[in-house]
């Protein structure tokens, strides 16, 4: 990679092919969960042993064990090398696969997807991103990574009844683990390896950083509406496609529900996001969409009997996850210094995946002891606990992250750069880590002096 920053530059051939190859991988180990979402219930129900609540926790599992594998992995990967910690993940994925796909009971299905949960990638595969792009280029690869797992979870929603419908549910294991062994020659023979690894502060979970995030409270009212939303999403889908067969919609054209109630969810928040980060009305958006949520479960409720009534609230809560899935990894990079976002996001990721793990749970044991409509009360009730808990949120800073690497730079260069930077328009605050050789950046874009900033990145950077 070049030395010379360029803020308003593409990211380099190199550092697309890396983000673009890691992205897949990513997509295809989260098609691989989410595809069997939509069908698991429906075909744990048949298997030996099985019991709503044990249904339930087959689908949610895999979250319980990435929740406990997820930091050691990152930290081995700063140890023993980021490609090799995502191919024993990845090993780890396929064997998960092969053994669900195997499995003629419940318990050897959630051995199976416990053990696709253990090869908890994410951290290292962020680190690997560091690793290949440039500083002011990471932001960028960032998101490209986060929108290929929205993509990744909208397609498997949609396709999941459609392929099982043709090669079954053991089918569906087995095509998860040809994905696996795809996913494992990318990272072979098409991501590029690294000329160095480092720790990078806006990527990486850093143990001694924890306390900092854990004290903030807006972090912590952020984490806790990540862990109700993903509660809320594996709970659902124990009675969501139960409850659509019943109503007479058999399993194989599920799809036919999911395909245009996800597709017209996504086109129905874009003015939201829009009237939310461009009109900066972001807790006014963000509150209305866990109404939403509220409304659809509550609607479900009373309507889980017929398919007209699940189609429609059914789009009322695709609506509000959508949002919500989009909103709230902005909302902890807006509130976090720089160079805490990785452990940040990292404490985030671990109440997504808290939250799915103990949402099929309790949702198989609601069903089972209550029946489908109590399943709906139960995330119903978890909705509104955190729109209340979100009522006092503080208006967030509508700031954007940038980087800049401070290599070969005396550190009397650095203060009258980080003087000169903070003198214009735009930059709000500035972060030094001297220790990485890099300035966590809080910019206001709709302000920033863009040439400005870039003339003071030739003067003192590009030498």
């Amino acid at each position: 990679m070049t030395n010379v920053q360029d803020i308003t530059s593409p990211m380099s051939a190199p550092e697309r092919r890396a983000t673009w190859s890691l992205a897949s991988i990513y997509a295809l180990r989260m098609l691989g969960l989410f595809l069997i979402m939509p069908v698991l219930s429906l075909f744990a129900e048949q298997l030996e042993g099985s019991t709503p609540f044990l249904m339930g926790l087959s689908i949610s599992i895999y979250g319980l064990t990435q929740v406990v594998l997820q930091i050691p992995f990152g930290i081995l990967s700063d140890r023993y090398g980021r490609k090799k910690i995502i191919i024993i993940g990845l090993i780890l994925f396929f064997i998960g696969s092969v053994v669900a796909a195997l499995s003629t009971t419940i318990y050897g299905v959630l051995i199976g997807r416990a053990i696709q949960g253990s090869g908890a990638i994410a951290a290292a595969v962020m680190a690997l991103v560091a690793d290949l792009t440039q500083e002011v280029h990471r932001t960028k690869a960032m998101a490209l990574i986060g929108a290929s797992i929205g993509v990744s979870f909208g397609v498997a929603i949609i396709a999941g009844p459609v392929i099982a419908g043709i090669i079954g549910v053991h089918g569906l294991f087995w095509m998860t683990a040809v994905l696996t062994v795809m996913a494992i020659a990318v990272v072979i023979y098409v991501v590029p390896n690294p000329v160095q690894s480092k720790t990078h502060s806006d990527t990486q979970l850093i143990p001694s950083k924890f306390s900092s995030v854990l004290k903030d409270a807006e972090c912590l009212r952020l984490n806790y509406g990540i862990f109700v939303l993903h509660l809320m999403l594996t709970a659902s889908f124990v009675v969501v496609p139960l409850a659509m067969r019943d109503s007479g919609l058999l399993p194989e054209k599920h799809w036919l529900v999911y395909l245009p109630v996800f597709v017209t969810s996504m086109a129905a928040i874009i003015p939201f996001v829009i009237l939310a980060e461009k009109k900066r009305k972001m807790k006014s958006v963000f509150i209305g969409a866990i109404a939403a949520l509220i409304l659809a479960d509550v609607g479900l409720s009373m309507m889980n009997g017929s398919l007209y009534g699940i189609v429609a609230f059914l789009w009322v809560f695709f609506c509000g996850f959508n949002l919500l899935e989009a909103t709230l990894p902005s909302l902890i990079s807006k509130t976090v210094p720089g160079d805490l976002k990785g452990t940040a996001m990292g404490i985030y990721s671990s109440c997504q995946f808290l939250g799915a793990g103990i949402g099929g749970a309790a949702g198989g044991w609601c069903y089972g002891q209550y029946g489908m409509g109590a399943v709906f009360v139960f995330c119903a009730l978890a909705a509104l606990s955190w729109f209340l808990l979100s009522l006092s949120m503080k208006p967030p800073h509508y700031w954007a992250n940038l980087l800049i690497s401070l290599e070969q730079m005396t550190e009397q260069e650095i203060q009258h750069f980080v003087d000169a930077m903070l003198k214009l328009q735009g930059i709000k605050e500035v972060t030094l880590r001297l220790d990485e050789a890099v300035a966590y950046l809080k910019v206001d874009n709709q302000c920033l002096e863009k040439e400005q900033l870039q003339a003071l990145i030739n003067q003192y950077v590009n030498r």
